[in-house]
């Protein structure tokens, strides 16, 4: 029976490295994600780009790709982050540079598009805003981000092109880890039982340190001795 191993690198925008590091060195990986967005975060490096081009990724991309990176090529290990958060394209060549730097040859790195709709959000000016009720061109001069829920298509198509690093904007969280199985195993489209154990399993992985200590710990009433050393998720099959 074919297996793969995929590990958790992070479950927020700032979370730690360390034990993504751990995974990389001792878990025996083929594929680490790291899931760094949400609607805050996407907003927030939306703003940023605005204020300058050349931004709007993750903070901790580069930080975390200079630790990441050697392991990745060492390991053999493919990486899929939405750390691109905003701006995917110029993170890739960021990154891409960084290899670069590090004398890292014959990593493929790859960025997943399509999901800023901004520049034809006027295309949905009729649409009604759920919390209010009322169009969207009612508001419309206020927005600065519209970013669309992606799915796994993107980092499939990426991986069918022998990508090593992927970084996307604003995919759906499980799609991160969904994407490999759905390359790894051949699952088709219309096969909705495994895409949906694989949506489970994404959706636990994409918590990281939350579902391996951080939620069942409760200070003072239930303690989790080092929590403080806790480690991040890991799937097999």
């Amino acid at each position: 029976m074919k297996r793969i191993r995929i590990g958790s690198g992070a479950g927020y925008a700032g979370d730690r490295l360390e034990p993504a590091l751990d995974l990389m060195k001792y878990g025996n990986l083929d594929y680490i994600c790291f899931e760094g967005l949400a609607e805050r975060t996407i907003a927030l490096a939306q703003k940023a780009k605005k204020a300058n081009p050349e931004k709007g990724y993750n903070d901790l991309l580069l930080y975390r790709m200079e630790k990441v990176l050697p392991l990745a090529h060492k390991h053999s290990i493919k990486v899929i982050t939405n750390m691109g958060a905003a701006n995917p394209k110029t993170a890739m060549e960021k990154v891409a540079k960084l290899a670069t730097q590090l004398g890292l040859k014959n990593l493929k790195i790859a960025a997943v598009l399509g999901d800023d709709i901004s520049d034809r959000i006027q295309d949905y000016d009729k649409n009604s805003v759920i919390e209010t009720g009322e169009p969207l061109s009612k508001i419309e001069k206020d927005l600065f981000s519209a970013n669309a829920y992606l799915g796994h298509e993107g980092i499939v198509e990426a991986l069918e092109n022998d990508a090593d690093i992927i970084i996307t904007g604003r995919v759906a969280d499980p799609s991160l880890f969904l994407a490999p199985m759905m390359y790894e195993f051949e699952w088709g489209t219309s096969d909705w039982k495994k895409m949906g154990v694989g949506t489970m399993i994404g959706h636990l992985l994409e918590c990281a340190g939350q579902v391996t200590g951080g939620y069942f710990a409760d200070p003072g009433v239930k303690e989790v001795p080092n929590l403080s050393e806790f480690r991040f998720s890991l799937s097999r099959d």
